[in-house]
């Protein structure tokens, strides 16, 4: 099995989509080191104590809020939400192992830059292929339920890969 990324670095929805499941603690599980930009924690902290995510993130002491050291990086990639181009700034200032992103347009972005790429799926599958978890189809349908935006074709992808399909 190759080795497991040491660092991730995360973008707001995949913290709120594992908090929501009630599986934020894979992350600590699966990675040495999970680090997050401002913006990212300001993004899930700004719904107040009901927000979903908002409690899990304030209780993780092993997830680290790491300032950018050259935030007109994140700037350049005007085109995202101040979250994702921060992400994908701090995975570069990082050199992040892994960016956990799942919106499709800093998804190409991160790509293009030459970053190495999972999404809250990718997390799930992970999670399961090191017995971490018995079964994503459960939790797909529970992030589905819980107003988490997935297409079909990525859902159905990670159930094949998952050899639940």
């Amino acid at each position: 099995m190759p080795e497991r990324p040491q660092l991730a670095v995360l973008d707001s929805t995949p913290i709120i989509a594992l908090a929501l499941i009630g599986k934020l603690d894979l992350l600590q599980r699966l990675y040495s080191e999970v680090a997050i930009p401002p913006a990212v924690q300001q993004e899930v902290l700004a719904g107040g104590l009901g927000a979903v995510g908002s409690v899990e993130l304030q209780q993780a002491d092993w997830l680290h809020v790491v300032p950018l050291q050259d935030p007109p990086r994140a700037a350049m990639l005007s085109d995202l939400d101040r979250g994702e181009a921060e992400t994908i700034a701090l995975a570069q200032e990082l050199n992040a192992d892994l960016v956990l992103i799942d919106e499709r347009l800093a998804r190409r972005h991160a790509k293009r830059l030459g970053l190495k790429l999972s999404g809250t799926l990718g997390v799930l599958l992970k999670a399961k292929s090191l017995g971490l978890i018995p079964s994503i189809s459960p939790l797909v349908e529970q992030l589905l339920r819980g107003g988490i935006r997935l297409s079909e074709s990525v859902v159905a992808e990670a159930l094949e890969l998952a050899g639940e399909a």
